[in-house]
């Protein structure tokens, strides 16, 4: 699909009465807008074109759902009485720390390449979580950390296994929108950990996945390569294309190819 051919898929979906579109061709952006409050999203096209001739017109649907189950949340948002709702996610370190309108987000660290930003669970989507609706409700940041990973304890990980090259590939993709969130969940991957012959890996390439790996010979690590970058390059939030290995409960970037890397004894 062209870059023509999707915006005007785009601009059709929101042609009701409600919305307003605007095209950036400078930037080949297009904003999408409730008439109402002028609420909106920028949509960069040229990623979406990448994607749409990977993965077909089903990338351009998936986003135009998306998108209207962000402009359809029209109700006052607060955490008061959702302290249950709030997750966190995993985003790239580059990731925007304010919104279009100057509101700051609330994120803290976690590796070199990513951190840790929170969500409020509006069911079909969510909404990151900024300063000003933490003081409304009276929280603190710390509160809002410990509410978060309390409530990721609760979401079950059915991974599905492979197996390439004599090495064991574990993937989750359960549509939650919170996939690379339970890379947080220590208990998680300590029970992995155990499981593990080889090196233990871990992979976050968008957040709606999360992929964990027994590396058992320098294969596994091509294998491991391949499949971050066709995640990270077909994600709708990527996160980062870099794998990671897990010791003592840390986890630190895999930058070595794998015919770099010597086999363990």
């Amino acid at each position: 699909m062209e870059l023509q051919q999707i915006r005007r898929m785009v601009t059709e979906a929101f042609e009701e009465e409600r919305y307003t579109t605007y095209f950036d061709r400078e930037k080949s952006v297009l904003r999408i807008e409730r008439k109402q409050d002028r609420t909106g999203v920028d949509l960069g096209l040229n990623p979406l074109v990448a994607k749409a001739k990977r993965r077909g017109v089903i990338a351009v649907e998936e986003t135009i759902e998306y998108i209207k189950a962000v402009l359809e949340q029209t109700e006052p948002i607060s955490l008061v009485g959702n302290e249950q709702k709030v997750l966190p996610v995993i985003r790239a370190k580059s990731f925007a720390d304010e919104t279009k309108d100057g509101k700051r987000i609330i994120s803290t660290p976690h590796t070199g390449e990513t951190k840790i930003m929170y969500a409020l669970d509006l069911g079909a989507t969510y909404r990151l979580i900024d300063e000003d609706l933490v003081e409304q409700a009276g929280w603190t940041t710390e509160h809002l950390s410990e509410a978060a990973r309390f409530n990721l304890k609760s979401l079950e990980a059915p991974f599905k296994v492979d197996e390439v090259a004599g090495n064991v590939f574990y993937f989750l993709s359960t549509g939650d929108g919170y996939e690379a969130s339970r890379v947080l969940n220590k208990q998680l991957l300590a029970d992995h950990a155990d499981k593990v012959t080889g090196e233990f890996s871990i992979g976050i390439p968008h957040q709606d996945v999360l992929i964990f790996a027994d590396i058992r010979n320098d294969a596994g690590y091509d294998v491991l390569q391949q499949l971050m970058f066709d995640f990270f390059t077909n994600g709708r939030v990527p996160v980062t294309a870099l794998p990671f290995l897990y010791e003592d409960g840390n986890l630190e970037p895999v930058f070595v190819l794998a015919k770099n890397k010597h086999p363990k004894p």
